[in-house]
C-alpha cells in the first residue's frame, strides 16, 4: 500500500514540475515576442525621424533655393552700385597715388634746373672774392658782396642745397669728377688735393659734380 501512495505522489510531483515548465516557456516566449515587437517599433519610430528630418533638409533646401531665385532686383542692383564705387574709389587712390608721385617729380626737376642755373653764379661770386686784395677787403662794396653771397648760399642751404666736400676726402665716383691725377707720396691713395669746381647736392641726389685732381 505504501508503495502504491509513494508511487503516486512521484507521478504528481512530476506532472506538477513539467506543467510548470510549460508555463515558463509560456512566459518566456511572451516576453521574447514583447521584447521583439517592442524593437520592432523602436525601429519604426526611429525610421520615421530619419524621414522626417530628410523631409525638412530638403524643404530648407528648397525654400533657399526659391529665395535666391527671387532676389529682389533691387538689391542685386544695389550691389553692382557699390561694387561699381568701391571699383572708381580705389582707381581714383591710385590716380592721386600716381599724381603726386608725378609732381614730386616734377618738382625736383625743376628745382634742380633752377639750382643749376644758380651756381655759376655763386661761382662768380667766390671767384671774385679771390681777386680782392688784402688791403681792399674791408671796402664797403666788398663787404655789400659778402652780405648779398652769404644771404644767397643761406637760402640754397634752407631749400637743401650743399656743397660737396672733397679736398682731403677720399675720391668718390658718385660725387667727384676726377679731371687730373698726380702722383704724391705725401697723401694717401685715391686722394683728393685740389679742386677746380665745386660740387653741389640738392637733398639726396647731385646737381653738379665736383672737378677734382686726385692723388695716386
Amino acid at each position: 500500500m505504501e508503495e502504491n501512495k509513494n508511487q503516486e505522489i512521484v507521478e504528481e510531483t512530476v506532472e506538477e514540475t513539467a506543467e510548470t515548465e510549460t508555463v515558463a516557456e509560456e512566459t518566456l516566449e511572451g516576453n521574447v515576442d514583447a521584447e521583439t515587437a517592442e524593437a520592432e517599433n523602436a525601429d519604426a519610430e526611429s525610421e520615421e525621424i530619419e524621414d522626417a528630418v530628410e523631409g525638412a533638409e530638403k524643404s530648407t533646401k528648397e525654400k533657399s533655393k526659391l529665395f535666391k531665385k527671387k532676389k529682389d532686383p533691387k538689391d542685386e542692383r544695389i550691389e553692382e552700385l557699390s561694387d561699381k564705387l568701391l571699383r572708381q574709389m580705389a582707381e581714383f587712390d591710385n590716380f592721386r597715388k600716381r599724381t603726386e608721385k608725378e609732381k614730386s617729380a616734377m618738382y625736383e626737376i625743376g628745382a634742380k634746373d633752377i639750382i643749376e642755373k644758380l651756381l655759376p653764379v655763386v661761382d662768380n661770386f667766390e671767384r671774385g672774392f679771390l681777386t680782392v686784395a688784402e688791403e681792399d677787403k674791408e671796402d664797403a662794396f666788398v663787404t655789400g658782396m659778402e652780405m648779398v653771397y652769404k644771404q644767397l648760399m643761406t637760402m640754397l642751404e634752407t631749400v637743401g642745397v650743399n656743397p660737396i666736400e672733397a679736398v682731403g676726402k677720399e675720391f668718390n665716383p658718385d660725387l667727384h669728377n676726377a679731371v687730373m691725377h698726380v702722383e704724391d707720396e705725401t697723401v694717401g691713395d685715391n686722394i683728393i688735393v685740389e679742386e677746380f669746381q665745386k660740387g653741389y647736392t640738392y637733398r639726396d641726389s647731385v646737381v653738379r659734380y665736383s672737378m677734382v685732381k686726385v692723388a695716386n
